[in-house]
């Protein structure tokens, strides 16, 4: 059983705080430590199923805000972001420097067992439902729960 913990709470949507967010729950968890990655507001663009812009949510005012987020494709880098085309710039550095892309990020959290955790006042204000997200996101849930999973855990919030 791990003997330490980490929670991130994923507030941004923005490409290079979701690489730090998986950076550090992937090297936390490859290392023995629980971690609880709770994706709340912008952060949920991330663990969409959609990856590109769609009109997903109930009601007009959601369908159109989450179809401005993008989804986890269109994720903007938080600085010099130049049109949106700074994330590809970024993740063609990232390959010719043998670091993990985002995806690649996301596909190790997963096989590490990281717990993908959704906000569900974020998921009720912005319309979605626990079906307009990827299928690793076991739980949707209230602040409370999140802070009984993040007892004696390190918090970082990004």
């Amino acid at each position: 059983m791990p003997s330490k913990k980490l929670s991130i709470i994923v507030f941004s949507g923005d490409f290079d705080r979701a690489v730090a967010a998986f950076t550090l729950a992937t090297g936390a968890a490859a290392v023995n430590w629980e971690v609880n990655l709770f994706f709340t507001f912008w952060g949920l663009d991330i663990i969409k199923k959609k990856r590109g812009h769609s009109f997903i949510g109930k009601g007009l005012l959601a369908r159109f805000f989450n179809f401005l987020l993008g989804g986890r494709k269109n994720l903007p880098l938080s600085r010099l972001n130049f049109g949106g085309i700074s994330p590809q710039l970024m993740t063609g550095m990232m390959r010719s420097r043998n670091v993990a892309t985002l995806d690649e990020l996301i596909a190790a959290a997963q096989q590490l067992h990281i717990k993908f955790i959704a906000c569900e006042m974020a998921m009720h204000i912005l319309g979605l439902t626990r079906d307009d997200l990827i299928d690793d996101v076991k739980e949707v849930i209230g602040v409370p729960t999140f802070l009984q999973y993040s007892e004696d855990a390190q918090v970082l919030f990004i």
